[in-house]
């Protein structure tokens, strides 16, 4: 499990579709699991200063192609501090930056994003974008609105994006799971 808070921002040192190295000061163990760019990996060999994790099908599937700075989170650890919300690192889909707009000292960023992924999102919901928490402030028919904070903007790699790019998603666990549970009791 994972909060959606940021610790670093790392590099993509190589990336073949099958396996990922991440240049990072993150420190973890062989069997750790890390998210990046709000992907949950696991650490399948440890270099000094570099992490290796495999990546299956299944994961290339849903996501944006890893490469150049990441979001590095480390997995939510027994007595931890609770923050952002609670984030799987299981990308739901892909978004793509349609707008960037200059909001007081920070942005208000427009994602498009399937209808299928966007039935998950509510105003005021939690909407997890490259492994960063962050709150819906507004919906559209094809996508919704986040406001990052110069903080957000500074320390990860959100801030750096621009219209057309693509966005790792992952919405809120909960959504799912109640529409998973009225779907089983119309079935009935």
């Amino acid at each position: 499990m994972f909060t959606g808070l940021v610790r670093e921002v790392g590099n993509v040192a190589s990336y073949d579709g099958a396996r990922l190295v991440v240049e990072t000061a993150t420190t973890a163990e062989l069997g750790d699991s890390i998210a990046i760019d709000g992907v949950c990996l696991t650490v399948v060999a440890v270099e000094p200063g570099r992490l290796s994790f495999d990546v299956v099908p299944e994961t290339v599937s849903r996501v944006k192609e890893f490469g150049g700075r990441v979001n590095v989170e480390p997995a939510l650890r027994a007595g931890d501090p609770l923050g952002g919300h609670q984030v799987q690192g299981h990308v739901d889909g892909t978004g793509s930056v349609a707008a960037v707009v200059p909001e007081g000292d920070g942005v208000r960023m427009q994602i498009a994003l399937d209808p299928e992924l966007l039935r998950y999102c509510a105003e005021k919901g939690s909407i997890t974008v490259d492994g960063v928490s962050l709150t819906v402030a507004a919906l559209h028919e094809d996508g919704l609105e986040v406001a990052l904070i110069p903080h957000t903007l500074a320390e990860t790699t959100l801030g750096e994006l621009a219209a057309g790019d693509a966005v790792n998603l992952e919405v809120d666990v909960l959504a799912k799971y109640v529409e998973r549970l009225l779907v089983s009791r119309i079935e009935s």
